[in-house]
């Protein structure tokens, strides 16, 4: 079994389409922890505010796997529709993080809306260049008026 931090994020009805992805995605894979609900500015648009979190999780799958047949599949029947602006609004976006002890978004330790809701879940995750743990770069982003957390994500 291997453990996967994935990040979750909507701004299109995001009220409705966070919870429900979680829910979909309980019934397919172990949910370990879910961060809280942030709300952040959208990055790269000017497309409404996202909210995002973060969920562990515990799989058997490969990481190709769970991206191709439950995080696609998921999204799909969230109505994501994908376009060439890669930075469109969406119903929903559901990223694998890290997979097995192994970064895959270069991002992570970069975008508050990736470092404050992994931050709640895997406090003690690294970046490998500075050394900075997940809690220590959270404490660093958290006081900008950018990113506000908006309670915790229920399914």
């Amino acid at each position: 079994m291997s453990q996967a931090i994935l990040g979750l994020g909507s701004n299109i009805s995001p009220d409705q389409n966070l919870p429900e992805a979680l829910r979909q995605l309980a019934r397919l894979v172990k949910v370990l922890a879910v961060s809280s609900r942030w709300e952040t500015a959208a990055v790269g648009s000017n497309g409404p505010a996202f909210l995002n979190a973060a969920v562990l999780i515990e799989t058997d799958l490969s990481s190709q796997t769970l991206k191709q047949q439950i995080l696609a599949h998921i999204e799909s029947v969230l109505g994501r529709v994908r376009t060439a602006d890669k930075n469109a609004p969406r119903t929903i976006d559901l990223d694998i993080l890290v997979f097995a002890g192994e970064v895959f978004d270069p991002n992570l330790f970069r975008l508050d809306h990736l470092i404050l809701p992994v931050a709640e879940i895997a406090p003690e995750l690294c970046e490998p260049d500075t050394g900075k743990s997940m809690r220590v770069l959270a404490k660093e982003h958290c006081c900008k008026p950018t990113a506000v957390c908006v309670g915790p994500l229920l399914y």
